[in-house]
Parts: structure tokens; sequence; C-alpha cells
């Protein structure tokens, strides 16, 4: 995975601000190129006197564009580029320009009314993780009031099955090109009875995330500092609690298995994942 190339879009909202700090960081640590696009909706063709109301409401959609990107400016600074792009979907408007301008990673912000630290999926959000073709990186609502200094680590939700290696190594690439260490984690959620046969099972599952997690780490150690944790709860929220967490974080998933390859697609533990998250979260896309 490189971050040569970052997107991020920009809304005329206090909230649009999370999305940006967190690409202007990651431009700044990995030495990428930043572009901060404004999407905006299309006017409308209707023939008569609308006509002149059409050219009313395209001037005006012009004149919002220019301040949103002007706004950004102030956070992402001289070097970024910025661009305007019309479509009917902000979400689908930021793959059409991925695709378009070649980019490595789309950033964007939380949704409105989620929680203060926590990342809330709205529309843009749902058309990014079920069609991007490449990595998706959220940013936590509130995520611009005290941003880190600097990126710190990369932690893996690591799950064995068919995509796994594939994501572990574009999370090495990524640590790499941070220069930050590596963490996989893998969730054991338990009921928390006890029965013993449930025990014993719960017992043998651990054995066995352990040793998968091992495994998964085997051959990075050679280049990167690579830490391995299972973490257990009644649930993903409870479990993710039981680590703690640094304020230059970066969480990363994979896609659902059962996702499009080369696309970016939520299954319902990333969901859980990322709903639960309290740093950035980035969604891989599926690799073969």
């Amino acid at each position: 995975m490189r971050f040569d190339d970052i997107l991020t879009g920009a809304i005329p909202e206090p909230r649009g601000r999370d999305g940006l700090v967190l690409a202007a960081l990651l431009a700044k640590q990995a030495g990428g190129r930043l572009t901060v696009a404004a999407v905006q909706p299309p006017g409308w063709s209707t023939p008569g006197p609308a006509r002149a109301e059409e050219a009313a409401w395209r001037a005006y959609l012009k004149e919002q564009a220019r301040i949103t990107l002007s706004q950004a400016t102030q956070i992402a600074g001289d070097d970024a580029e910025y661009v305007s792009h019309t479509h009917r979907g902000s979400g689908r408007g930021l793959v059409e320009l991925a695709r378009r301008r070649g980019a490595d990673v789309i950033v964007i912000g939380s949704a409105p009314g989620g929680a203060r630290g926590r990342i809330g999926i709205g529309s843009t959000a749902d058309q990014l993780l079920h069609s991007s073709p490449v990595p998706v990186l959220l940013a936590p609502r509130g995520y611009a009031d005290d941003p880190p200094g600097v990126f710190e680590r990369i932690t893996v939700a690591y799950r064995r099955g068919p995509c796994a290696d594939a994501a572990v190594a574009s999370a090495a690439k990524a640590a790499g090109a941070l220069q930050v260490p590596l963490r996989l984690v893998t969730l054991v959620v338990s009921s928390g009875r006890k029965v013993e046969i449930e025990e014993r099972m719960l017992e043998r599952l651990r054995d066995q995330t352990a040793a998968d997690l091992k495994v998964a780490a085997r051959g990075h150690r050679r280049r990167l500092e690579v830490e391995v944790e299972v973490l257990e709860g009644r649930n993903v929220a409870q479990a993710l609690v039981t680590t703690s967490w640094r304020a230059g974080e970066i969480l990363l998933c994979a896609s659902s298995a059962g996702g499009p390859l080369r696309r970016v697609f939520l299954g319902d533990t990333s969901v859980k994942i990322v709903k639960a998250a309290t740093c950035p979260v980035m969604i891989l896309t599926r690799q073969p």
C-alpha cells in the first residue's frame, strides 16, 4: 500500500475539518500529494423561462465550491491541489475522482449526529464502503479538535481467512510508509458464562488465535516492529477496550471476503469495529 496520492472531500461544515486534518497529517508523514475535492450536485436543464433559474443555481453551486475549497486551504495548506467535481452522490463522486486521478486512498470525516470520538456512517461513507476501488480512511467525530502530532502505530484487526495474508501485507507496507510499528489483533467474542464446555472451547480458540497471529506476523519482523495481541470481550466494543490505543493510532480492517475483488466492501464485523473504534479506521480493498 502506498500513500503517494491522497484524496479527501471538503464540505462547508465543521465536521468536514476532521477528514481534512486526517488527510493532511497522512500526506505530511507519508510525503504524499493531497487533493481536496468539493463534490457538488449537478444543475438541471429545463426549457423555457426556468433556464434563468438554472443559471442562478449553477452560479450558486460554483460559488459554494469556491468558498468550501477556500476554507479548506486554512487546514490543508497551499501545497494541496483543490478541485471541484460534479456528481449526484458525494461518495460516488469521490470514487469517480479516485479512479480518474489514480488515488491511493480516500479520506473522509464522520457523519453528523454520531457520538464524539466515534465514527458515524452516513450516505457518503456508505457509498464509499461498498464501492471504492481504493482503501477508505474514516476520521472519528471531533478528530480535528485535538489531532496527534504524528501517527504512532498501525493496528490490524486480523482474522484468519482467504484475504488475511493480503491484508497484513498491505498493512505492513502502510506501516513502512509511515515509519511506525505494526500490531496485529484478533477479537474473540465470548458469552461470559462459566460453562465448562464453553470454557474448553474458548481455551482452544485462544490457543489457535495466538498461533494464527504468530504465523501472520512471521516474515514482517525483519523490517518492522510487530506486536500481536488477542482481545476478548462479550462483544466487539468490549473487546476493543481491553487494550491500549495510542493517540496517533490507525486501525485497519480487511473488506468482506464476499465482496467484489479490488473493491471496498464492509462486512458485519467490520461495521461493528468501525462504530466502536475511537481512532481513525481504514477499510482495505479486497485482494485475491
